[in-house]
């Protein structure tokens, strides 16, 4: 069931997208980045570098759903107007800093960060990973969360922005709730009840101020929206009606670390039996996988890993495995043939 809700036929890219309800981004290229390795599988002759590419024409958004990623428009209405904490009535208005760069990205077109040094200088502010960044991305980046600001397009890899058309009135907080878990389920289904809670504690960051999701569950639980079963002890919940079975095909599939197949961790272990570690910022001899290690996918389990350098432009794939790596000509030559498929997707058109 995991396998056959994550990989339908592929399609065309906005198609894909607007399937999938979001996509995670993630900065590291080893060897490409996190949204291209998730729709190299779903996107029909898929092209390092095409969301990009195509972000503008496709009417997509960047933002903060459970992680920070890109999506169709329809999720990000649904996070728009984002509820103020800090505001007594819950609306944002920017101040200081952040009402001048509203302003200044209001008067023009578009807004590359760049424009801002120059015309706010160069000061700096600590970031939430405790480094610093210039005040004036953590003013856009702020603003780009209340969605004041949206990232029009990418240059070389960095948001290019523009003023964001006002939201809508909001909608009732508790059928909100309800919309951004059920989405969710949808992306991450199977998932288990315990991994969807602990989910929750990062919607609550990209959807506050939406009250009890917890009480969103039992209630999509109770009307028939979502659907459950047990299996050995744990519980799975999914979207109503797509709980189909289907056979995995015989063929390997190198996963990205955040590909929806294996975000959630619990269920990644509950199905293939080991536990797999994104070890990026892993101090290296604490490592056990590799830097940007890829879950191996053959058939309808995960069996290893494997880590991917690239040597004059061509992949150069070295499999681990949890158990002995599999006999028999089969699996050796759909290896081969997944590798012939990711180099062609490191080809950009």
């Amino acid at each position: 069931m995991a396998i056959a809700a994550s990989f339908r036929a592929p399609a065309a890219l906005g198609r894909a997208v607007a399937a999938l309800g979001f996509v995670q981004a993630d900065p590291v290229r080893a060897p490409a980045r996190a949204q291209d390795l998730i729709l190299r599988h779903r996107v029909t002759d898929y092209r390092v570098g095409e969301l990009e590419h195509r972000f503008a024409r496709l009417q997509l958004e960047e933002d903060f759903l459970y992680a920070y990623g890109f999506m169709p428009r329809a999720t990000w209405r649904l996070l728009h107007p984002r509820h103020d904490v800090t505001s007594p009535d819950g609306r944002h208005i920017p101040t200081g800093l952040a009402a001048e760069v509203l302003a200044f990205v209001r008067s023009r077109r578009v807004t590359h960060p760049r424009d801002l040094g120059a015309a706010f200088g160069r000061e700096r502010a600590l970031n939430g990973w405790g480094g610093w960044s210039k005040a004036t991305t953590r003013a856009l980046h702020s603003l780009q969360y209340h969605g004041l600001l949206r990232v029009a397009r990418r240059q070389d890899g960095i948001r290019v922005y523009q003023a964001a058309a006002p939201h809508p009135e909001p909608g009732e907080p508790a059928a909100r709730a309800r919309e951004i878990v059920l989405l969710v389920t949808r992306i991450l289904a199977p998932i288990s009840e315990r991994g969807l809670r602990a989910t929750i504690g990062l919607l609550q960051r990209g959807a506050p101020g939406l009250g009890d999701m917890r009480a969103a569950i039992q209630t999509l639980l109770a009307d028939g929206a979502l659907e459950a079963a047990e299996l050995d002890g744990e519980r799975f919940l999914w979207p109503a009606g797509s709980g189909r079975t289907e056979d995995a095909p015989r063929r390997v599939r190198l996963l990205a670390p955040f590909d929806p197949l294996v975000w959630e961790r619990r269920r990644f272990e509950f199905l293939w039996g080991w536990d797999y570690r994104f070890e990026a910022y892993t101090p290296p001899a604490e490592r056990r996988f590799g830097y940007y290690a890829m879950p191996l996918l053959w058939g309808d389990a995960v069996i290893g890993w494997a880590n991917v350098t690239l040597v004059g432009g061509k992949p150069q794939v070295a499999p681990g495995f949890i158990d002995a790596a599999p006999k028999g000509r089969d699996f050796r030559h759909a290896l081969d043939a997944e590798i012939a498929s990711f180099t062609t997707f490191l080809q950009p058109r």
